[in-house]
């Protein structure tokens, strides 16, 4: 697994790529067919690349992507307002190509994350400046289990945006990276009063993973108590707050109190994405 490279490579990494967006790629040009290529232009220097990473001191090497071919439908009116605002300020040619592979990534995430990551480092060779698509390569490494590639687009997102968001995504990146230590500091460190309270929420199960991941399981049932443990409180993330809670439960050995709470996520899980249903079962006394 790759090393994360830490802020200041990151930061490094970012001025060698606005180095090289001075002038648009050739191969951008042809699939725009709209961009004028300029006279005699040499190659950019420290030209925008995608993320394939490897090891090498500490510091993950950046390769250049291919052109993964755009799905019918990928269009970047199907892109949120607040990112099709972000890429205007990219030249129009520019714009609709990153935003059509933004949308490629978008559609694939869930069925093909491997190729929806493909298509959010083409946006991010073309547009590595850009803090939404940093954005949007970070969290489709993350759904692709590139965590290392993640983390570091994540952070250099919230570099440029002075953003707080995706906190729970980026300690959870520590997490499988095998640093929980890490990922209980990111959560002390976030302002949670400033977060939506979905992310809030999430930054909490992500801090009772690590705390379970250092083997403190009461601490880890302790990090999921709060006001929203109610089980007759149905907000959007309330299944998964109750089946946190429960699966931390039983690894504490809190049996029958596991079984409640299976049962509780279960009259959530109005969409039925758990199995809270199943493990309050097996969980509990067969006749």
């Amino acid at each position: 697994m790759p090393v994360v490279a830490d802020d200041q490579a990151d930061a490094d990494q970012d001025d060698a790529e606005a180095d090289g967006e001075v002038e648009v790629e050739a191969d951008v040009e042809a699939e725009a067919g709209e961009l004028e290529a300029p006279a005699a232009a040499e190659p950019a220097v420290g030209e925008a690349a995608a993320v394939a990473e490897t090891a090498v001191a500490d510091e993950p090497v950046y390769v250049r992507a291919r052109t993964p071919e755009v799905p019918e439908g990928a269009d970047i009116s199907a892109l949120d307002p607040e990112v099709k605002q972000e890429l205007r300020g990219l030249p129009k040619g520019l714009a609709d190509i990153v935003g059509r592979h933004l949308a490629a990534a978008g559609m694939l995430i869930d069925s093909e994350p491997e190729l929806a990551l493909e298509h959010a480092r083409y946006a991010r060779s073309k547009a590595a400046r850009v803090a939404v698509v940093r954005e949007a390569a970070g969290l489709t490494a993350y759904h692709a289990g590139e965590w290392a590639e993640a983390l570091s687009e994540l952070r250099a997102a919230r570099r440029m945006s002075s953003s707080t968001g995706h906190v729970a995504v980026m300690a959870d990146c520590e997490r499988a990276l095998g640093r929980p230590e890490r990922a209980i500091e990111l959560a002390r460190e976030a302002q949670v009063a400033t977060l939506a309270p979905e992310e809030a929420v999430e930054l909490r199960i992500v801090a009772a993973g690590a705390r379970r991941d250092m083997g403190q399981l009461d601490a880890a049932v302790v990090a999921l108590q709060g006001d929203d443990l109610d089980e007759k409180r149905r907000e959007p993330w309330s299944a998964r707050l109750f089946y946190a809670y429960a699966d931390n439960l039983e690894a504490a050995g809190r049996t029958d109190e596991a079984v409640k709470w299976f049962l509780n996520a279960a009259q959530a899980d109005d969409d039925n994405e758990t199995d809270a249903a199943e493990r309050a079962f097996d969980l509990s006394p067969q006749e």
